[in-house]
């Protein structure tokens, strides 16, 4: 039997298989209910630590195009962690559903649930990485600009968040030519910034992080930002606007970046603080694609990780 697959970092998918799961993904996208690795229906478990609007509704929106059955379960409403051991969960939830998507804080949560579980485990946002975000994102790259290798995107705002860290690492891992800034003391720690210069070394990507938004804009292909003031950070809010004020994508700050630059946002946006209005609205802006390829990408995700897993069986599904 085949040793069972898992995401929990960006990492985890080879620069090979990370291409192939958006080649999957493209193909879902084409033909929304041809696929059915979860037909029966299978039930697939999704925990909610944090709230959540798009990756609710884009997990259990595929699963259920997957021929699956969401079961769909708030932190409040279980005993993962709780009561229960997270090991004594896994090994439970194991027996009952083909799939545990979970939302949570400690990336440590879900080494342990992967660990100790037989079927696929999926990291829908952790404190340190969301890399079904950046699936979404890079197949929004793809059909807007044909292709990953050799772009150059640009990430603006708090540097040393989960979202900085996978663009980081996702984008090496697609071939492209990252670029972080953020100010003085938020940026990535030296851990992910030298796990994604060893990957870029694969890849033909590249990592620059710096204090200078002008310098990471510069030419850049694809501009990135994310809210700087993410769950839990509410009290610091009046700062952290007035800390990250240089690094908002403004009209003036894409002009730095090439003509026909694409600019993604994964949401929620705050318009006039991270990105104004006239650039999250205007003509370079793809956030709603890639909102909607949410739903695509992480259909790629399951399905490639049953098929990888031993636990389903498509032979349209690359390996």
């Amino acid at each position: 039997m085949s040793a069972t697959r898992h995401f929990l970092t960006d990492l985890d998918f080879t620069p090979d298989e990370q291409s192939k799961v958006l080649d999957l993904a493209a193909a879902m996208k084409a033909d929304k209910y041809g696929y059915q690795p979860f037909a029966g229906p299978q039930s697939v478990a999704v925990f909610f630590d944090k709230t959540s609007t798009r990756t609710r509704v884009s997990f259990h929106a595929g699963i259920a195009q997957l021929g699956g059955s969401p079961l769909i379960i708030n932190s409040l409403d279980s005993q993962l962690g709780h009561k229960e051991s997270i090991a004594d969960s896994a090994k439970v939830l194991e027996r009952m559903v083909s799939t545990i998507v979970w939302r949570t804080f400690a990336q440590s949560g879900l080494e342990e649930m992967a660990a100790n579980s037989s079927v696929p485990v999926i990291n829908a946002l952790s404190d340190d990485y969301h890399p079904c975000q950046l699936i979404a994102d890079l197949l929004t790259v793809r059909e807007h600009k044909g292709a990953t290798a050799g772009l150059t995107m640009s990430y603006l705002g708090d540097a040393a968040n989960n979202m900085a860290n996978s663009y980081l690492l996702a984008g090496v891992t697609a071939g492209m030519h990252v670029r972080i800034a953020g100010p003085k003391g938020y940026l990535p720690e030296t851990r992910i910034v030298e796990a994604a210069k060893q990957r870029a070394a694969l890849t033909g990507g590249s990592v620059m992080i710096t204090t200078d938004a002008a310098a990471a804009l510069a030419d850049a292909d694809v501009v990135v930002t994310d809210t700087w003031v993410s769950m839990g950070q509410e009290a610091e809010k009046a700062e952290r606007q007035q800390l990250f004020t240089d690094y908002s994508v403004t009209a003036a700050a894409m002009k730095l970046a090439k003509d026909d630059a694409i600019v993604l946002h994964c949401l929620p946006a705050y318009r006039g603080y991270e990105i104004d209005a006239e650039v999250i609205d205007g003509p370079q802006s793809v956030v709603f694609d890639e909102a909607e390829n949410r739903v695509h990408a992480q259909k790629a995700v399951m399905a490639w990780l049953m098929v990888a897993s031993g636990l389903a069986e498509d032979p349209r599904v690359e390996l």
